[in-house]
């Protein structure tokens, strides 16, 4: 695995951003980071894990709401600066209780919401 790293360019912050697109479908889902560690955990297990810049801390793609991310392949850029991730998605990918984190559309000089909620995200987080 070390030459997989040796080729591979992260950020001063040890990071490098990954889009996770349904292998099927070719949908975009959403964008996130890795470091060393959380790629090394992806590959290993076939289950995305990504570094969550909010709590400094490794995330494993559904560990609270179920919505799991299984890996299917990754794919470096020509920089090797960027990976695309192909998964395959259990449910919705955002936060939000959407599939895509990409639904804010720009149109007529306006933000418009083009993809509908799929499950309330109070449903996928509860509160503790």
């Amino acid at each position: 695995m070390d030459d997989i790293f040796a080729n591979i360019t992260f950020n001063p912050e040890g990071l490098i951003p990954v889009i996770a697109q349904q292998y099927d479908t070719g949908e975009v889902l959403m964008l996130a980071w890795m470091n060393r560690e959380a790629l090394e955990e992806t590959i290993k297990k076939n289950r995305m894990c990504y570094w969550s810049r909010s709590r400094q801390a490794l995330w494993y793609k559904g560990e609270t709401s179920g919505q799991v991310q299984h890996l299917k392949e990754l794919i470096l850029d020509c920089d090797f600066d960027s990976i695309l991730a192909l998964v395959d998605q259990e449910g919705v990918a955002c936060h939000t209780g959407r599939r895509s984190c990409f639904f804010n559309a720009l149109e007529d000089g306006k933000i418009k919401i083009n993809k509908r909620q799929v499950i309330q995200p109070e449903k996928l987080y509860p509160p503790r």
